[in-house]
């Protein structure tokens, strides 16, 4: 059986750093080969929430109109997305190991097999963040 390799986090201001997203792609590339289906599901949970926290929100204008007032072209409708720092991306992994705690403990005794799964992958991201 091949060793895991463990891709950890490191502060954005020291040197040798690895940003989280960097780390999370890694931890991605790394479950598939172990075939690690928990690592992988939080893995890819946690970069997802990150991409959709840089999601630009939908604003109250909606531009319907005729085909000759579209935009053509690659990109062209393309909006902005909202930058986040490495601390926010961290911020959303942690909230995302919080959320799997918090179900996991909701669900008890109802589904023991699903909340010892929540649990580590909640463990699973909180380790890629020490």
């Amino acid at each position: 059986m091949q060793r895991e390799r463990q891709f950890r986090w490191t502060d954005p201001v020291s040197p040798g750093v690895t940003p989280i997203r960097t780390a999370l792609r890694s931890a991605i590339t790394n479950a598939i080969k172990q075939r690690d289906r928990a690592a992988l599901t939080a893995y890819r949970t946690a970069l997802a929430a990150i991409d959709n926290a840089e999601a630009v929100p939908v604003g109250g204008e909606h531009r319907a109109g005729s085909i000759e007032r579209s935009a053509a072209g690659v990109g062209r409708a393309d909006a902005p997305r909202r930058g986040l720092n490495e601390q926010d991306m961290v911020e959303i992994v942690r909230r995302e190991a919080g959320e799997r705690r918090a179900t996991a403990d909701a669900l008890g005794t109802m589904s023991p097999e699903a909340a010892d799964q929540l649990r580590r992958e909640a463990d699973l991201l909180l380790a890629l963040l020490q």
